[in-house]
């Protein structure tokens, strides 16, 4: 799905030759008062196109960078009341509740259709431009969908980079009907991670399909609030969905594709470090008090933060989120991986074996965790999130031993909170150098070096802890 300029740029337009079909269609959203069907990942929708009505279920499904994959029904309906078939989901996920059902909100839009040869496939692709509508709350829609009709995918992507090419695009993320409940709600200053949830019956391949959609959800949702304006926790929760990503692709190497890897993450250092020049700033800014120190640290916080605007509005990081929707579609699966026979292997077997080789690595970089150096104790901290963030990817896949998982992954959460204000401790001096803000007064006090020894202690204690604790996957 591409945010898109308006029309007047496609008529005549060589990308595009066929004449375009145009249409006015309305939709109203339907759901009960508590949300009960958007909570289940369940979308209940009648568009009007002229005398015509169709009601349309959209069940859970795929939801990664711009692409939307989920299973549907759709029927003719004769007005504007929905007709709950045994044939979808609904009358299971409402029982009682179906007479509940009310209009959510309604999206009215003017949709241009075309349909596209591209070699030996076919594409419809629609330009919808109108307004979703919820309560006294309203957002403007002016966006391009490409939905294959024929062939295979990688058209699809081929012809969104012709059109980013010529045109001033960007990917969405957010579906029609999320953008209605966005405005039913209170507005996001940033957006956590979701939680993972796998089939216990899923491969190795189809965790990591899913774990690979969820992590590039996370940061496109953020992004879209930095593209939107500076927002300190977006910027935060962008960089954690891009080291959760990256983590990830680590993790699951032995059944991915080996072609696309290396300049995928390559790409990904350079957007985390952009990141991470803004966010370091933030947090030295969060702990510095009102004075000449605070304002300087200030106006160079708002440069690196047009510089992550400039990072996110380039041609370079368009390009990077169409490579990894194609890859997270296609082209991680194109290619036999290093280990083949692991793609359709057991995801619990494949999750176990992965989370006792992450806590391995991070039991070995963290022996004597109180006399490392600040650079073992950052490699100690990189081993502890990769693990941590493992621990989030596979822990639904372990129903057994709930106790165990809650013990575990707050130990974890303790060592990491301890290990990311000794990095902190580390870095500022550092970082107050390089802006030759080291000899300001106040500067002196900003990084707390007494707290050192304490945290230290504390940080050791809750490694021995977490080392202690019994795992939950074996």
């Amino acid at each position: 799905m591409l945010p898109a300029p308006a029309a007047e740029a496609f008529p005549g337009s060589a990308l595009i030759a066929p004449a375009p079909t145009v249409r006015k269609l309305q939709a109203i959203y339907f759901d009960t008062p508590d949300h009960l069907l958007h909570k289940a990942g369940v979308s209940l929708r009648i568009r009007r196109s002229g005398r015509q009505r169709i009601q349309t279920v959209k069940g859970a499904g795929s939801r990664a960078a711009g692409l939307f994959t989920r299973p549907e029904w759709e029927r003719p309906v004769p007005g504007d009341a929905p007709l709950l078939g045994d044939d979808t989901p609904l009358p299971a996920l409402l029982g009682q509740n179906a007479a509940a059902l009310a209009p959510a909100f309604t999206v009215k839009v003017e949709r241009t259709l075309w349909l596209l040869d591209e070699g030996e496939a076919t594409i419809e692709m629609v330009l919808d431009r109108g307004t979703v509508i919820a309560a006294e709350r309203t957002a403007p829609v002016c966006e391009i969908e490409l939905e294959l009709q024929k062939g295979e995918p990688h058209a699809l992507f081929a012809l969104a980079r012709r059109l980013a090419a010529a045109l001033p695009l960007r990917l969405g993320v957010l579906s029609k009907a999320e953008r209605g409940y966005a405005l039913l709600g209170p507005l996001h200053a940033a957006f956590k991670a979701e939680t993972v949830q796998l089939d216990p019956a899923a491969t190795a391949s189809e965790a990591c399909r899913a774990i690979l959609a969820l992590c590039i959800r996370h940061y496109r949702l953020n992004e879209e609030l930095l593209l939107a304006g500076r927002e300190p926790e977006a910027l935060h929760q962008a960089r954690v969905a891009l080291r959760r990503l990256r983590s990830a692709m680590a993790i699951f190497k032995p059944v991915l594709a080996p072609a696309a890897l290396a300049h995928l993450h390559a790409e990904l250092r350079w957007l985390g470090g952009v990141l991470g020049d803004a966010r370091d700033l933030d947090v030295l800014l969060e702990k510095a008090e009102p004075g000449k120190l605070r304002d300087h640290l200030h106006s160079t916080a708002d440069k690196a933060h047009a510089t992550v605007r400039a990072a996110l509005e380039s041609r370079r990081c368009l390009s990077l989120r169409l490579d990894l929707a194609e890859w997270a579609a296609v082209g991680a699966w194109r290619t036999p991986p290093a280990r083949p026979d692991l793609r359709d292997a057991p995801a619990r077997d494949y999750a176990a074996h992965a989370l006792q080789k992450l806590r391995k690595r991070m039991k070995k970089r963290g022996a004597g965790l109180e006399t490392l150096s600040d650079e073992e104790r950052h490699a100690l901290r990189k081993s502890a999130k990769r693990l941590r963030y493992g621990v989030d990817f596979f822990a639904g896949l372990f129903p057994k031993h709930k106790g165990r998982k809650r013990k575990f992954a707050a130990s974890l959460a303790a060592l990491q909170d301890n290990l990311g204000d000794l990095n902190d401790l580390a870095t500022a001096p550092r970082l107050l150098e390089r802006l030759a803000l080291a000899d300001q007064p106040d500067a002196r006090d900003l990084p707390h070096h007494r707290d050192k020894a304490r945290i230290l202690t504390q940080a050791q204690k809750d490694f021995d802890t977490l080392i202690g604790r019994k795992t939950f996957w074996s």
